[in-house]
This record gives C-alpha cells, sequence and structure tokens, in this order.
C-alpha cells in the first residue's frame, strides 16, 4: 500500500511523514509531496520518494499520484484561496480510484456557522460528491497556534483575546499527526468523520497560567471587546478585511466551535493527548 501525504513540507504533513515511519510503515511505500522539494530532503534521506506537489497544478498532482493507494490531503494553509486547490486533489485522485482518501478538516466544519470553516464545509461536500472512500478528521485547535501569544506575554505579561469565557480542546500538532497516521495505516476508517480534540478543554486563564509556568513569570489573561481588538488590528496596521476576518476566529472560538472533547483522539492514538503546559513547553524550545 502506498501512501501520498500531501503538504509533507509543512509542519503537520511533516509529522505525518514521521509518525508512519514510526508506525513501522516501509519508506519506500510513503510519497511525501511538497512545494518545494529542498524541503523534503531529511525525507528522502529516510527513503521516502518526495515529489512536487502543488495543489494549484494539477500535473504536479497526476504525477505524484502514480502507484499510489491512499492519499491524505493536508488542508491549505491560506484561508481564503484552499478550496480550489482542494479540489484539484479530490478530482484526481478520484479520477486515479485510490482506495482510501483522508481529509484534515476543522472542528464542526458542517454544523457552526464562521468563516474558517466555509472552505473545509466546502471540501468535504466535494469529497462526498466524488465517491471517494474517505475519513474526515476535524482537527481542533493546535497547542501551537498560541505560540505567538505567549512570546509577547514574555514581555507584556498578559495574553488579550475577545473570546470571553471560551474554552478549547487543543493538542499539540503531533497528536493529531498520529491520528492521521493510524487512519491510513488501519481498517475500518472508511466513512467516518472524527472530531479530534484534546483530552482537557483549556480557558484562556488556563492558557496564561501555562504560559506563564513555562516563561517563569506571571502572566494573565485579559478580556477584551470584540471593537477593541478591532482597533488593535487596524492599529497594528491590518487592512479591514483581515482585521475582520481574525475578530471572527475570535467570535466562533467565544461560541463554542472548538470546545467539545470526547476523548477520540485519544481512543485513535491509545495514549492521552498531550497536556497543553507540556505541548507549550515543545513548542517554544523550552
Amino acid at each position: 500500500m502506498t501512501i501520498l501525504v500531501t503538504g509533507a513540507s509543512g509542519h503537520l504533513g511533516h509529522l505525518v511523514v514521521d509518525a508512519l515511519l514510526e508506525r513501522s510503515a516501509p519508506a519506500s511505500d510513503i510519497v511525501a509531496g511538497g512545494r518545494s522539494v529542498d524541503k523534503l530532503a531529511d525525507l528522502a534521506e529516510r527513503g521516502v520518494r518526495t515529489v512536487a506537489l502543488d495543489y494549484n497544478d494539477p500535473e504536479t498532482i497526476a504525477a505524484a499520484l502514480d502507484g499510489v493507494d491512499s492519499v491524505l490531503l493536508i488542508s491549505a494553509s491560506e484561508p481564503g484561496k484552499r478550496y480550489a486547490g482542494h479540489k484539484n486533489v479530490i478530482d484526481a485522485a478520484a479520477a486515479a480510484g485510490v482506495s482510501k482518501f483522508v481529509y484534515t478538516s476543522v472542528s464542526k466544519a458542517t454544523t457552526f456557522d464562521w468563516p474558517l470553516g466555509a472552505e473545509h464545509k466546502a471540501t468535504e461536500e466535494a469529497i462526498a460528491e466524488s465517491g471517494l472512500p474517505a475519513v474526515i478528521l476535524r482537527n481542533d485547535w493546535y497547542i501551537e497556534n498560541y505560540t505567538a501569544d505567549v512570546q509577547r506575554a514574555e514581555q507584556s505579561g498578559v495574553i488579550t483575546s475577545s473570546v470571553g469565557d471560551a474554552r478549547v480542546a487543543a493538542a499539540a500538532r503531533k497528536d493529531y499527526a498520529d491520528a492521521a497516521a493510524v487512519v491510513l495505516l488501519g481498517d475500518g476508517h472508511i466513512g467516518e468523520v472524527y472530531e479530534l480534540g484534546g483530552d482537557v478543554a483549556v480557558s484562556y486563564d488556563d492558557i496564561a497560567a501555562a504560559a506563564g509556568e513555562v516563561l517563569g513569570r506571571e502572566v494573565s489573561y485579559v478580556r477584551i471587546s470584540r471593537d477593541d481588538l478591532l482597533a488593535g488590528l487596524a492599529g497594528a496596521g491590518l487592512d479591514a478585511g483581515t482585521a475582520e476576518f481574525v475578530a471572527s476566529m475570535d467570535d466562533g472560538i467565544r461560541g463554542g466551535v472548538l470546545a467539545d472533547t470526547d476523548g477520540t483522539l485519544a481512543r485513535l492514538i491509545g495514549r492521552p493527548t498531550t497536556p497543553f503546559v507540556d505541548g507549550l513547553r515543545t513548542a517554544l524550545g523550552r
């Protein structure tokens, strides 16, 4: 069984390849695709076949799919420009007749209305319409998403947000990568939609406390209004459209889109998910 991991030059994709190898998948059975083959050099040194793959270049997708049985489509990183590239991969995989198609979506993609979920919802719908034998992995937030906030807090002592008292079931990228590897290698997952999150949903007060523990200083969470957030983003030079998108992210989090956790991720990977403070420490190299 040959597995294509798209986006392998990115953080999550590279970790998925690592996880496949850790689970004794032969390197010769893994194809790592990315826009920059140079960034895949360390994987090539381990025996993984590396290929150029650009979601917006159908020729590279078709070439990467040659001889492939299973595909992991890791969602593109640029909001607002993802769907067309995703559709190219879906169409090519359907034409190639792959036996398993796995997609990394986002929490509640089809049931919660927020801008971040729109392209994921459209992608899930396209996968369903394609008839591909598919598995959907709806990933909650990454602990690593808070790295920049914590780095700023090292100087300021505060983490600010307009999410109010929201909770987030964050897990480490490695946890989600392990889940993808399990699904790619295992049987019985076709047709499943897995809502994946950390074992514990943390509040932003919890996040500030974890930041303080890692940084060795007091860090507090400061609640701000949506208007204050927009004003701050404008002051930082963001255009109105980008600022509104960022504010909408907080709206969704405040509305609970990332709050739910039922242990599915831990059950898939066969271990507890990474505690928030440990994931933060690793992300910061502390």
